[in-house]
C-alpha cells in the first residue's frame, strides 16, 4: 500500500516535514535531489519555489511543477522519522 501523507509542509534547507495516515512524522532532505537530478535544480535557482510545494489529490505525491515531483513512498522510507506525537520538529530544523 502506498502511503499517504496528511500533512506536509516546508522547512528551511530544503527539507519538507510529512505527517502520514499512520501517524508516521519524517524529515525529508531533498538537497541531495537537487545535487543529482538536474530538473531539481530549479528548486535552488527560483527563488520561493521550494516553499510552493503541494500535494497531489490522491495525497501519495508531492509536487512543484510538471517537471519536479516527489512519490510519497520515497519520503516516508527515507526521511528521518521523528517520535510519534512529536510536534515540535524544531529540532530538525538543525
Amino acid at each position: 500500500m502506498i502511503p499517504r501523507i496528511r500533512k506536509l509542509e516546508p522547512l528551511s534547507d530544503y527539507r519538507l516535514f510529512a505527517v502520514f495516515d499512520d501517524g508516521k512524522q519524517v524529515i525529508y532532505d531533498v538537497s541531495e535531489n537537487i545535487r543529482k537530478i538536474p530538473s531539481y535544480g530549479l528548486l535552488e535557482d527560483v527563488p520561493g519555489l521550494f516553499r510552493q510545494v503541494q500535494l497531489d489529490q490522491s495525497r501519495t505525491c508531492v509536487y512543484w511543477n510538471e517537471d519536479i515531483d516527489l512519490p510519497s513512498d520515497a519520503i516516508y522510507e527515507y526521511g528521518i522519522t521523528l517520535d510519534k506525537g512529536e510536534t515540535n520538529y524544531a529540532v530538525a530544523e538543525h
